[in-house]
């Protein structure tokens, strides 16, 4: 989990709340359309069968001044499936996607890491 690529600033709530993998599932989920994220969830509410109640719970405390729409994603899903071994085909039939925007999502992330610390020196 610690060789994960950092989340960017609009998931990172979501990845504090659930960590990386739960993140994952809750995005592949609901990522794409609206969520009401009540304070005070049911036990049978799709949500809390995903992430469980103390999590919900947090969940809507964290994300209360975030818009209800749930990013999807992806960029970030594919680099972080990429760091864990995943193949790229694989990632793609997973996020519905094709292999040609797999790697965009990976070469804009290797891009963005590259601008982020471009004062620091390569050390290989």
């Amino acid at each position: 989990m610690t060789n994960s690529p950092r989340p960017p600033a609009h998931l990172e709530p979501y990845v504090r709340v659930l960590g990386v993998d739960l993140a994952i599932e809750f995005l592949l989920a609901f990522g794409g359309a609206e969520l009401y994220l009540s304070a005070n969830p049911t036990a049978r509410s799709r949500l809390v069968q995903l992430v469980g109640m103390d999590r919900a719970r947090a969940l809507a405390e964290a994300l209360d001044c975030l818009p209800r729409r749930i990013p999807t994603g992806k960029p970030w899903i594919a680099s972080v499936w990429r760091t864990q071994g995943t193949s790229v085909s694989e990632i793609a039939r997973k996020l519905h996607v094709t292999d040609v925007t797999v790697r965009r999502f990976l070469k804009q992330n290797d891009q963005q890491i590259q601008r982020d610390d471009h004062r620091q020196l390569r050390l290989l």
